[in-house]
């Protein structure tokens, strides 16, 4: 607990880790606690990127899924569903990753959360520099990228249809990403 009486952030986190039940996932957006449900649909998704990272960059690459990243804002500390590290990336004093170390950023649309990875979410990874933020959207079978990040946002946007290929090849992470076998719904 902070001396005046309130919660730290960290311990406002650490409460999170304890309320939060199996199969939800929880994140702090802007001081404000979330909890969604983990679909199946939401999880093929992540392991299917996982799957193609992990053969581009080694089963020792540093590949991170629902694990704390603090960012620049007002008490933001998210669980992306998948990030990247560079490969040189260090823990901090605290153990934790740094934002200034991530090279992408997937996240999976929740509906109780859409507002956040298209808005809040979106922003504090621009204000962070995360080079590549990707957001798959089960509902609309599409994917939004967003590169280049420049005082705040986002100047590099595409949008592709599931079953189409993203082309990474001029980011950080030199690949295409394959989408074809991403589930709807």
């Amino acid at each position: 607990m902070a001396d005046s009486g309130e919660q730290s952030f960290d311990d406002m986190f650490e409460l999170l880790y304890e309320i939060v039940p199996e199969g939800f996932k929880g994140e702090i957006v802007g001081g404000a606690i979330f909890m969604t449900p983990q679909r199946s649909t939401h999880w093929e998704i992540i392991a299917d990127v996982l799957l193609q990272m992990k053969m581009r960059f080694g089963r020792s690459s540093k590949i991170m899924s629902d694990v704390r990243l603090d960012l620049p804002g007002s008490d933001n500390a998210f669980a992306p569903d998948l990030f990247k590290l560079s490969d040189d990336a260090e823990r901090d004093e605290k153990n934790r990753w740094r934002h200034q170390d991530v090279e992408f950023v997937l996240e999976v649309i929740s509906r109780g959360t859409i507002d956040n990875d298209y808005g809040k979410k979106k922003t504090a990874y621009a204000v962070g520099e995360i080079p590549v933020y990707l957001i798959a959207n089960p509902y609309t079978g599409r994917c939004h990228l967003h590169t280049l990040p420049k005082d705040g946002e986002y100047w590099g946007n595409l949008t592709v249809e599931f079953g189409q290929p993203i082309d990474l090849t001029d980011t950080a992470l030199d690949m295409t990403l394959e989408t074809d076998r991403f589930p709807q719904g």
